[in-house]
């Protein structure tokens, strides 16, 4: 696997730019043509796809396959909204001119991706530029290079020009990035992964004035009320903990459970924990697939062991197993008490904290009470206390009876220190796009 320097990365931004001016000016239908053609692309060879996400970042072949299709539909949302980038031309409200507003391309756009989602989270930046005239540059995670080259191999196929999609890939991600940012052709940043390196790019983004998206860290509070069905809050919780083992930004967190309803929900959660099978991917009836490296299970085991040395106790799981690679069996805790780090730290991993709650003023506080803001969940056949839940909380998105949130036609982003901007939906395309607006006299 080529590991870039500086120069490399620089020789990229080279040839974006370059392409840059031909491929603007190409017509937004051959752009939506040809993202078109990469969504047909993925879709046909989904299964090659899907085995190869699973062999480098651990998530089983069912998971993979998901991952698949939700990356390939940007692509088919993309294609259409690049057709429908509209200005406008109107009287002035005094009268005597007109107003003439013309959306262009912001220019060559650095992207840094993670590994949880190797696949989708590269579509979903690529696919929203390349719509709007963009070319790219994208360094995806160290752990998973493989998928993003050979979605850049489709795009080549398919008849993307030379230039349009480029991929770096480096371990000396700080460095190579850094020279992007600092190069004065670049004009748009869109990063996903953690908080903190969230700010350090920000900080080097502000030197140019560079656009900046921004999909930072999530701990999401994941409520389940006593008026809920039982049988949808499980349903919906064992999705929003267990999607792509737990490693999700939007995976719930800290599960919150009304009193009255506690016992129940908790007995049979832990026990559709307890039943999931853990081993390797590609393996016939795998839940659970290794998490992504060695560090991700000793922080993960780290949370659990000082959880229960502050007063948690734990239902199922809660030990490493023996032998090799990187496991973590589904974990299920109670009694977790507020000052435990995994409430307020990203766990990122199949492990679910349980918290009782006896008022929605109650729980609304505890679910606000972080630095991030991302998303929460809320299980009610209340929709007064719904609608409630969904102003209340502090998130940029809010998941009602659901969890599955994720949509490629739906704004896709946080609050607080959760991120900036948004993917998806019509507003994704904006993040892309500058507005030239021209004061015409006709009197």
């Amino acid at each position: 696997m080529a590991d870039a320097d500086v120069v490399d990365g620089l020789a990229a931004l080279d040839v974006a730019g370059k392409a840059m001016a031909e491929w603007a000016a190409t017509p937004p239908r051959k752009r939506s043509e040809l993202l078109t053609a990469t969504y047909r692309a993925l879709t046909e060879r989904s299964e090659e796809v899907a085995r190869l996400i699973t062999l480098e970042m651990g998530k089983p072949l069912a998971e993979a396959r998901g991952e698949v299709a939700y990356g390939a539909e940007f692509f088919r949302w993309f294609a259409e909204e690049a057709v429908r980038v509209e200005g406008r031309y109107n009287t002035a409200p005094a009268g005597g001119y007109r107003i003439l507003t013309v959306p262009k391309p912001v220019g060559p756009c650095v992207f840094v991706t993670p590994w949880n989602f190797p696949l989708a989270m590269g579509a979903r930046k690529i696919a929203p530029a390349l719509a709007a005239g963009c070319t790219t540059i994208t360094k995806p995670a160290a752990q998973t290079p493989l998928t993003m080259l050979f979605l850049a191999r489709i795009m080549e196929e398919v008849g993307v020009p030379p230039g349009v999609v480029n991929v770096v890939t480096t371990r000396r991600a700080g460095e190579v990035v850094s020279a992007l940012l600092a190069d004065r052709r670049t004009r748009k940043l869109s990063f996903t992964g953690s908080t903190e390196v969230g700010r350090v790019l920000l900080r080097q983004a502000a030197d140019n004035v560079l656009r900046t998206s921004m999909e930072l860290g999530g701990n999401a509070a994941l409520i389940v009320c006593a008026d809920a069905d039982l049988d949808v809050a499980l349903d919906g919780a064992m999705v929003a903990k267990m999607r792509n083992i737990g490693e999700s930004c939007i995976a719930a967190n800290r599960i919150y459970v009304e009193e009255p309803v506690r016992e129940e929900f908790t007995a049979r959660f832990a026990k559709r924990m307890g039943a999931l099978s853990v081993g390797h991917g590609l393996d016939d009836g795998v839940d659970v697939g290794a998490l992504i490296d060695e560090a991700s299970v000793a922080k993960i085991d780290e949370l659990v062991a000082d959880a229960v040395d502050r007063g948690a106790r734990v239902l199922v799981g809660g030990e490493r197993p023996d032998g090799p690679g990187y496991f973590y069996p589904p974990t299920v805790l109670v009694d977790v008490p507020e000052d435990a780090r995994m409430l307020e730290t990203e766990i990122f991993g199949p492990v679910a904290p349980i918290i009782s709650f006896t008022s929605d003023d109650e729980v609304m506080a505890k679910a606000n009470d972080t630095e991030h803001g991302l998303v929460g969940y809320v299980f009610t056949r209340d929709l007064q206390r719904a609608l409630r839940f969904t102003e209340g909380l502090e998130t940029g998105m809010v998941g009602i009876n659901r969890g599955l949130i994720s949509d490629p036609s739906a704004p896709f982003g946080g609050v607080k220190q959760s991120g900036i901007g948004r993917e998806g939906s019509h507003e994704g395309i904006l993040e892309y796009l500058d507005v030239t607006y021209a004061a015409i006299d006709l009197p």
